[in-house]
């Protein structure tokens, strides 16, 4: 009989052994690590991918990495969220090669670590180079995302985009076929709509508008929605229309960090024009651009990057200088624009000293320093009661254009809001007798 009450309370402690383990006795990996990076503030793991393991899209394996050695090593830092990096975590980049078995995750009964603290060093006001990583090393100093926005950065990278894959097609416009495609970009996939005019095709192919849209909530965007009035109009009068999400938005991948403090949406644009270029239906010579708000701040961009853009359209564009961008701007209204989509402002200044202490920094990643170098005119327009963006900043490139000798016609909208809601019709014909001129009848070679 008392082995038969021995047997049952020996069943009832089973359990407790388990809940008082130590937690390396679950899921214990063997991961190595060629550094160990403390998370700083502006630091991603898209970019820490892209950095270290050749590939943005692999920032899964950094997770994955980091969350083993917590198994083991209180120091590394849990990461349950790839979005949401503090400050101060202790990450493991692994080795390249190395297969990542998926860390144990503790048991509910178990104490989960904390995070290690980290108070951060002072950060320099000159940018200052990536040291070349050690095996274990711990980092914290890296090249900073503003400094990826230099032009000249900019120019001397190469964006060979993909073959635009279709994923599905959509139901036809009036006389135009709808898609739902995608690209790559730094080895994310990148959603795009893309519309293709019916009847016969010209004999080089039709021209192109590459479409990029404002600033709209990422995890409230969908690629076959908003602007459909806009693409609509420049689909049926025969343009093929290329308009890429950016990463982060909707289902496209990696994360969606703004895109006034890094270039991630610029190289997604970029990219995107590569991959247009390649499309068998159209002509590669004659593209235009067309940017709203935050889509404009991205065309003035790409036209003093890549020079092959015939001629660009911007509507409300955010498309001042730098320090007007960072002095100026947020006088007005932007309570409509989450705040984690502003601290850009306050990280840069504080990194690289205001435009008076700093200016050769803000005047090498402000795409109005090289208008010089535009690829091709500009139309702009926007409406006087516009409160997300400055009507001075139209203005104020529009006299920048004509300083450069640069063919630019400017429409301002009295009354109007940000997307020029009243005058809509009257702005879209603008726009498309302005990209007919250019870009539909521009002589091919």
């Amino acid at each position: 009989m008392w082995q038969f009450r021995y047997l049952i309370n020996l069943l009832w402690l089973l359990p407790l052994l388990f809940v008082f383990l130590p937690a390396q006795t679950y899921g214990q990996q063997s991961v190595t690590c060629q550094l160990d990076w403390v998370v700083r503030d502006g630091d991603n793991l898209t970019q820490l991918a892209d950095d270290y393991l050749g590939k943005a899209s692999q920032f899964q394996a950094i997770i994955d990495a980091t969350n083993a050695k917590a198994q083991d090593d209180d120091s590394y830092a849990t990461v349950e969220n790839a979005d949401a990096l503090r400050v101060g975590m202790k990450l493991c980049i692994p080795a390249s090669g190395q297969s990542l078995p998926q860390a144990t995750e503790l048991p509910a009964t178990a104490t989960r670590r904390t995070t290690a603290t980290f108070t951060p060093t002072p950060t320099p006001t000159k940018p200052a180079a990536r040291p070349t990583p050690t095996a274990t090393a711990t980092l914290s100093v890296r090249i900073e995302d503003a400094q990826h926005l230099a032009i000249s950065w900019m120019r001397q990278q190469k964006y060979p985009g993909s073959e635009i894959t279709i994923e599905q097609q959509l139901e036809s416009g009036a006389n135009y076929y709808r898609y739902l495609t995608s690209y790559q970009s730094q080895g994310l996939k990148i959603y795009a709509l893309l519309t293709v005019p019916g009847g016969e095709k010209p004999a080089s192919g039709w021209p192109v508008i590459i479409f990029n849209h404002g600033y709209i909530p990422p995890e409230v965007y969908r690629t076959t929605e908003r602007y459909v009035a806009y693409v609509d109009y420049l689909a049926r009068n025969g343009y093929v229309v290329f308009r890429p999400d950016y990463r982060g938005h909707g289902s496209s991948e990696g994360v969606a960090r703004g895109g006034y403090g890094n270039p991630d949406y610029t190289i997604d644009v970029l990219n995107a024009l590569a991959s247009v270029k390649a499309y068998p239906a159209v002509d590669p010579n004659r593209i235009g651009m067309w940017g709203h708000s935050m889509g404009g701040y991205i065309t003035l961009r790409c036209m003093v990057i890549d020079k092959e853009i015939k001629a660009g359209v911007i509507w409300a564009g955010v498309v001042a200088s730098y320090p007007d961008l960072v002095t100026k701007w947020k006088e007005r209204n932007v309570s409509n624009i989450p705040e984690r989509a502003l601290h850009w402002r306050q990280e840069m200044l504080a990194q690289f000293g205001t435009p008076e202490q700093n200016p050769d920094f803000w005047a090498a990643i402000s795409a109005n320093s090289y208008l010089t170098d535009l690829s091709g005119p500009i139309q702009l327009h926007h409406g006087t009661e516009d409160v997300d963006v400055p009507i001075e900043f139209s203005a104020s490139l529009y006299q920048e254009l004509e300083a450069a000798n640069q063919l630019a016609e400017y429409y301002v909208y009295e009354g109007d809001n940000h997307n020029l809601s009243d005058n809509f019709k009257l702005a879209m014909k603008r726009s498309l007798d302005f990209f007919d001129k250019y870009v539909e009848k521009a002589e091919t070679p």
